[in-house]
């Protein structure tokens, strides 16, 4: 079994330092969080960025200012998030590809989003993946039902994807895919052979997909942008103690840890 990418996701579009005091807002407190997390384990760093009032941006000025920050204090590849919050237009959500980043995601269709709608048209989503090719930035599709696998497997044939992909099952958005772990199986079964995958539970089921993930020989996705808390009532002190978590896991069913550069290798991605 390949060993375990851990992506972290430190702040996300929707959580306010209201609901998680210990949020990561600014670029210096991003880049510090994304540094402890390294250093338990994470390998992927999912960014999101802020402006000083925690107003989500997709400005590209703040982009790469996280980027450079986490580059001076280590070597996890950095993955900027092109969904942004659901009211960027699509010219803002493009603005974090400038940054040239190893790796950012793709989300691959529309769907319900809480009281909102992901609006994510066939148009921006095939702008989207020229751009990565263009750029040579290693795609994470962003999966949020099962027909966005369809869609992804679209774009291989027409030459704006590159297999093998790399997907991730967001899953326990209201609206969307529920957290199940049927759901999960199911979604699994239905990507090509020799594709990566990883999960990112929202809530409540962000642990225990996460266990299964790791007993499947997927990859997991966590961070305050899906869960705020350690258990039921008790929020997380840091990102970093989500992460240790999932390290003790895997390490307790015999599943390594892989270090940036190993996640590489298994991504396929080519550190310039």
């Amino acid at each position: 079994m390949e060993k375990l990418i851990i992506t972290v996701a430190v702040t996300g579009a929707e959580v306010t330092r209201e609901k998680q005091p210990n949020l990561p807002i600014t670029p210096d407190e991003i880049a510090d969080a994304v540094y402890e997390c390294y250093l338990a384990g994470a390998s992927i760093a999912h960014i999101h960025a802020r402006k000083e009032d925690g107003t989500p941006t997709q400005s590209y000025e703040i982009y790469i200012e996280i980027k450079e920050k986490i580059e001076k204090k280590c070597n996890i590849i950095f993955q900027p998030s092109t969904g942004g919050a659901t009211w960027h237009t699509f010219e803002e959500r493009m603005q974090p590809l400038l940054t040239n980043p190893e790796m950012a995601t793709l989300s691959a269709g529309t769907c319900n989003f809480g009281n909102d709608v992901f609006l994510n048209p066939m148009e921006y989503i095939e702008k989207f993946a020229i751009e990565m090719k263009k750029r040579k930035i290693k795609p994470e599709i962003e999966v949020f039902e099962r027909g966005m696998i369809e869609t992804a497997l679209k774009l291989v044939k027409k030459g704006l994807l590159e297999a093998p992909l790399h997907f991730d099952f967001v899953m326990g958005v209201p609206g969307a895919i529920p957290g199940t772990i049927d759901d999960l199986v199911y979604l699994v079964s239905k990507i090509p052979e020799g594709s990566t995958w990883s999960v990112a539970g929202i809530g409540r089921y962000e642990l225990p997909l996460a266990v299964h993930a790791i007993l499947m020989g997927g990859h997991v996705r966590i961070g305050f942008e899906d869960n705020i808390y350690y258990k039921k009532g008790e929020l997380a002190k840091s990102n970093a103690q989500l992460v240790e978590r999932i390290v003790r896991i895997a390490k307790e069913v015999g599943r390594e840890i892989a270090t940036p550069d190993e996640a590489r290798k298994i991504l396929g991605i080519r550190k310039e």
